[in-house]
């Protein structure tokens, strides 16, 4: 009976692994094509070259979220994929979508809008567009690391020549 039990552990183990996994290799897709928009939205934001070369390593430990001009461009990124309402809160239905759009997008989907909705919770009373979201984009980068679902850098190099 005991030997059971470790097995069915066992196997919910790699199940969880896998899907963190496959989670992970999602958000890569995303990341990806996201940060595509952010040419077109580096003046209007007023990202500083530093600041833009950064970006591409937006998951990288060594990146720190927290410039406000970052938000302006996440904001301006958003708004290209229509990801956000006009008051800079995401777009809950179109986020779902947009996710869903990418392979295996529906495994992520809910968990990435739950995250990024509660980040935004916390942050909720600050009246700065561009300094709520880069405050719920570092929160939302923690929160998925923490989830394992945030990409490795070389997963996302994977697949940026697709987008």
């Amino acid at each position: 009976m005991g030997s059971k039990w470790v097995c069915l552990i066992a196997i919910a183990m790699v199940l969880h692994s896998n899907s963190v996994e496959g989670l992970a290799e999602v958000m890569s897709h995303v990341t990806a094509h996201f940060g595509k928009a952010l040419d077109e939205c580096r003046e209007e934001s007023g990202l500083t070259a530093d600041i833009l070369e950064g970006f591409q390593n937006f998951w990288s430990e060594d990146f720190d979220v927290v410039h406000r001009e970052l938000g302006c461009a996440l904001i301006c990124m958003s708004n290209k994929f229509t990801l956000m309402q006009e008051d800079a809160r995401m777009h809950h239905i179109n986020m779902h979508d947009y996710i869903k759009s990418f392979p295996q997008g529906e495994l992520l989907s809910t968990k990435m809008v739950d995250l990024i909705h509660n980040c935004e919770k916390q942050f909720d009373d600050i009246e700065d567009d561009c300094t709520r979201v880069v405050k719920v984009a570092a929160c939302f980068k923690v929160d998925a690391k923490k989830e394992g679902i945030a990409p490795e850098v070389t997963m996302i190099e994977a697949v940026l020549e697709k987008y």
